[in-house]
């Protein structure tokens, strides 16, 4: 059976399209906002073992109708089969090199710098280019340390603490603030009745209380007076109907530090106050971060949303389709103004 998705794999540079060509039976790519790596993974029908065996590090790129939806290294490759089902190959790669030293433990100090500064530092120690949002790399620290902690540690934890993205992609490792104009295309889902639009099912939570909180409080300590205090804030409009405090346990090592909590805090509250799913048609530029657009379901679910998540998937037997995950209503979204 001919595939009815256009496709393009590139390993070490090489395009093996054709020689895949008849045995490639399926591609899932994911890419998630956060710490989690980009990921891919390719089926193949290994019943003739024609295929020459992926090694282990090797570059990896895919295309979907011509746009490419990923670029990784292979992490592993596995056989399987039986006696009545025949044989298969799964290729499956990582964003970055999973042997590389992004997992090494380090030791590294900084005092009176900026958060700029200490992970273009820890970055270089581990091999990666920093790309970090202005907004973050001028953050300043008075002490900040990675103490037998890996670059991916430290990345995620400020990622956490400072309400941003940490991402390691090829050579590059990039810390971002959740929401930010990333220049990426906002996706549009339309629902028809008729079946014209793209939009093949839904299952939208559009007004979620289960992670709201009216407020946020987080600990601290006045160096100067040698006190604990706690930095307060309000949780916004998503915590207006709610009751409880969401009371961060770990304690600031100062004021700013903990007002940079309490804010990413705030905004990840003000993010998690609706969520849910779609699948649409194959749309390739999907990525996560970027604005998704929902119209045609009804009023109060249609509008705008933000993408968490993004799954791919091409199979020989079964088309193409886009999965999103999705957080942050807006626009109408969670609203029935009737």
């Amino acid at each position: 059976m001919a595939w009815k998705t256009e496709w393009t794999v590139i390993i070490d540079g090489q395009d093996v399209s054709s020689k895949m060509a008849n045995y490639l039976e399926q591609i899932t790519v994911t890419d998630k906002a956060g710490a989690s790596s980009d990921s891919c993974s390719l089926t193949l029908d290994d019943t003739g073992g024609q295929i020459k065996l992926p090694q282990p590090g090797g570059k990896v790129v895919v295309r979907l109708s011509g746009v490419q939806v990923f670029s990784g290294v292979i992490d592993s490759v596995k056989s399987s089969g039986n006696r009545s089902g025949g044989r298969s190959l799964s290729v499956s790669a990582k964003g970055f090199d999973v042997k590389g030293k992004a997992k090494q433990p380090q030791r590294l100090h900084q005092d009176e710098g900026t958060v700029g500064d200490f992970l273009k530092k820890l970055g270089q120690k581990a091999g990666f280019e920093m790309k970090i949002d202005p907004a973050l790399a001028s953050i300043a620290r008075d002490y900040i340390a990675a103490d037998g902690e890996s670059l991916l540690h430290i990345g995620e934890k400020l990622a956490r603490e400072l309400g941003a993205t940490f991402k390691l992609r090829g050579p590059m490792a990039v810390l971002a603030k959740h929401g930010q104009d990333f220049g990426l295309p906002m996706i549009a889902g339309l629902f028809s009745p008729d079946g014209s639009g793209n939009l093949i099912s839904w299952d939208i939570e559009p007004l979620s209380t289960r992670t709201v909180f009216k407020s946020v409080e987080v600990p601290y300590v006045d160096r100067k007076k040698g006190l604990p205090l706690i930095y307060k804030t309000d949780a916004g409009k998503a915590g207006e109907r709610a009751e409880a405090v969401n009371l961060v346990r770990s304690v600031a090592h100062d004021e700013n530090q903990a007002k940079d909590i309490a804010e990413a805090r705030k905004a990840q509250i003000e993010r998690e106050g609706g969520k849910g799913r779609v699948t649409l048609d194959l749309m390739p530029e999907a990525q996560a971060e970027a604005q998704f657009q929902l119209k045609g379901t009804r009023a109060g679910v249609d509008g705008t949303y933000r993408i968490v998540s993004v799954t791919h998937s091409a199979s020989r037997s079964g088309g193409a389709t886009t999965d999103l995950e999705l957080q942050q209503p807006q626009d109408g979204a969670g609203t029935d103004s009737r």
